[in-house]
């Protein structure tokens, strides 16, 4: 398939969907499906089969995240000339009215309680960018893909571009990687395109472990095709021909559709030998992943995919020089490939210009806990903690008070309401003792215990410690036992200071990020929520434990360890 072909299919979508009287948008997310969306969707196919003249007009599509998912489920009514509508909690039953209004035009004489205000905040906050088709396009039919523009910052970088000049469009976008550590995405593929080798990989890290994210999981199972054009650029800048998607054994949705869409790119030339008539040949594997925690760590997923158990190993050498197999490997996650269409097809300074000035773009996030707006939402870098809680969130239910915000997962920390002006960023979330993460955000109100958040996420890591370094194997059980004891009431002050000095030593000689960032939710906790633990310590002196201390300096006999 060469340009003139893409053109004239997507050309081909766009005729055939503006004959419809009405297309009826069913959101087909795991959420929505979870609260009864797949019989809302059969219901009203089933109708349109019973009343065979309608077909022609009507056309009924299951898509990706719509966004608020605890309102789902949710269905889009789209008539060519009107502004779209979008219905919440929909059962089948309301799904054939709101069907049968529309076809009437009955809409505007009687209004649905369950229509979502087109200026909800949730909405006019957010700035789509990786998420611009989610909620829009069937994630099964390439050709819904191609007609909203798909596949042509592929074809405008095969053929008006040098992979030199792919590299340079990423590095001045300013884009950095949004899988938690917030790497500048451009140098890491200029390393791996200068490094000299038989073969290279490009690899999708979509094992999103992180309790209540979900963002992968939704732009896999929403827009498939763009984390496959992503990796394909990716592919031809570093010079690579072969890609591995790594999904979490718990996302089957996700790896159907992506598998699915492998296909279809294939069968159209999009991927595979002679990718779009030139000379570049890419293909893409999913390997999905047994569902540890650890293999979203870079090195133990590439051991993953290799066949062999997944533990991480030592760096240097870093995957850009010696990755999978030993060759160079470029991994990042689903959400940074999914911004590199965009990135293509508008410009670097266009995607430079969204943002802060250290951290551009926009970032996807999956609101949770309690918050009166719940689900996936994509804002520009730098918007504040406060606009997101009670403008697109709509504020703490219940006339709680807002307490705390976790950022980061496990390997994050939690911000009080005393920062919720903070800018959502990198540097900032990491100057108040969290991290930006993958993008998992839970919103705590006033009735949460800060010791027993703590607690939750220690387990979590202890569990989830592939036990190959001693410091996380034994650091993170120790921690959660004393975390034990303080929420029952029996710990002392001395275990206070224990855990501190061991959350220090756990830091400092963890061999990967999991034991290295495990303790940020407590050390975040101790900092600004001291007071809650205090209030169940007892008074006495007597430590409960051995105490863990660090040399204040190395030790004459230590080895020198490298940066």
């Amino acid at each position: 398939m060469n340009r003139a072909d893409l053109e004239a299919l997507a050309q081909r979508e766009q005729e055939k969907n503006e004959k419809f009287r009405c297309r009826v948008l069913c959101c087909g997310s795991t959420p929505c499906l979870s609260s009864g969306g797949m019989t809302v969707n059969e219901t009203l196919k089933d109708y349109l089969k019973a009343n065979g003249e309608l077909r022609a007009e009507v056309n009924v599509v299951s898509t990706g995240c719509m966004g608020p998912c605890s309102r789902g489920p949710l269905v889009t009514v789209q008539v060519p000339g009107q502004a779209d509508v979008v219905y919440e909690r929909v059962t089948p039953e309301l799904a054939l009215d709101i069907l049968k209004k529309h076809l009437n035009r009955e809409v505007e004489t009687d209004p649905s309680p369950n229509v979502l205000p087109a200026d909800m905040p949730f909405f006019i906050k957010q700035q789509k960018v990786v998420l611009a088709n989610s909620g829009l396009i069937d994630p099964e039919r390439l050709e819904d893909y191609v007609a909203a523009g798909g596949y042509r910052a592929l074809g405008h970088a095969l053929r008006e571009m040098t992979p030199d000049e792919v590299c340079a469009e990423i590095v001045t976008s300013g884009l950095r990687g949004r899988g938690g550590a917030g790497y500048p995405t451009g140098l890491k593929w200029n390393m791996v395109r200068k490094a000299i080798a038989d073969k290279k990989y490009v690899v999708a890290n979509g094992d999103e472990g992180d309790p209540g994210a979900y963002m992968d999981r939704t732009l896999m199972e929403s827009d498939p095709h763009r984390v496959l054009e992503g990796m394909a650029i990716a592919g031809y800048a570093v010079g690579a021909e072969q890609g591995f998607i790594y999904v979490r054994g718990e996302y089957p949705i996700a790896a159907k559709r992506l598998e699915r869409a492998i296909r279809m790119a294939e069968r159209r030339g999009l991927l595979g030998s002679r990718v779009m008539d030139t000379n570049f040949n890419f293909r893409i594997d999913v390997r999905i992943g047994a569902g540890a925690f650890v293999c979203g760590e870079e090195t133990a997923l590439m051991a993953s995919i290799m066949g062999k158990r997944g533990q991480p190993w030592p760096r240097p050498p870093y995957p850009a020089q010696s990755g999978l197999w030993g060759y160079p490997t470029l991994i990042n996650n689903v959400e940074t490939y999914g911004s590199i269409a965009p990135i293509i097809t508008n410009g670097a300074a266009w995607f430079n210009s969204i943002g802060t000035a250290k951290s551009k773009g926009t970032k996807i996030f999956a609101l949770a806990g309690q918050v009166a707006n719940t689900g996936l939402i994509e804002v520009p870098m730098g918007i504040s903690l406060r606009e997101i809680v009670f403008d697109i969130g709509g504020g703490i239910p219940n006339d709680r008070t807002f307490k705390a915000a976790q950022t980061g997962g496990p390997s994050g920390g939690c911000i009080p309401a005393s920062h919720l002006d903070t800018p959502v960023d990198y540097e900032s979330l990491r100057e108040l003792g969290s991290i930006m993460g993958s993008g998992g955000l839970i919103i705590m109100d006033d009735t949460t215990s800060m010791p027993d958040v703590a607690k939750f996420f220690m387990e979590f890591c202890m569990d989830e410690s592939c036990g190959k370094c001693v410091p996380c194997r034994v650091g993170t059980v120790e921690l959660y036992r004393i975390l034990e004891r303080v929420t029952a009431g029996t710990a002392t002050r001395v275990d206070l200071q224990i855990m501190e000095d061991l959350c220090v030593l756990m830091r400092e000689t963890s061999l990967c990020g999991l034991g290295q960032s495990a303790p940020n939710p407590l050390l975040s906790t101790l900092h600004y929520f001291r007071d809650e633990y205090e209030a169940l310590v007892q008074e006495t002196l007597e430590p409960t434990s051995a105490r863990f201390v660090l040399p204040k300096k190395p030790l004459e006999s230590s080895p020198e360890v490298p940066a």
